[in-house]
């Protein structure tokens, strides 16, 4: 999973402050996020909690779906979280 196309969701916790972010390296920038070296909101509000995560075979699509789920509503957003992630666990673990 080095290099592969993502979006992703941060949350501070349990239906807390969201982030939606797109990325090529997944492992990484969630340790960047998690030591605090993306400096801006992450950082600034603590979001660091992985709760969701879809691959995408191209960065375009990525960055597509990132885009489209930025413009969601926060409802929507929970929705898609809980549907695969019901106690809003951090998924960042299991990808070690």
């Amino acid at each position: 999973m080095d290099r592969q196309p993502c979006v992703y969701i941060l949350a501070s916790g349990k239906r807390g402050t969201l982030y939606t972010g797109v990325t090529s390296n997944l492992i990484k920038r969630i340790w960047q996020h998690k030591h605090h070296i993306v400096e801006g909101f992450t950082d600034r509000y603590n979001v660091h909690l992985l709760v969701w995560f879809e691959l995408h075979d191209t960065m375009e699509s990525a960055i597509l779906r990132k885009k489209a789920i930025k413009n969601w509503k926060r409802d929507w957003k929970i929705r898609l979280i809980e549907e695969e992630n019901r106690h809003w666990a951090d998924l960042y673990p299991a990808l070690m």
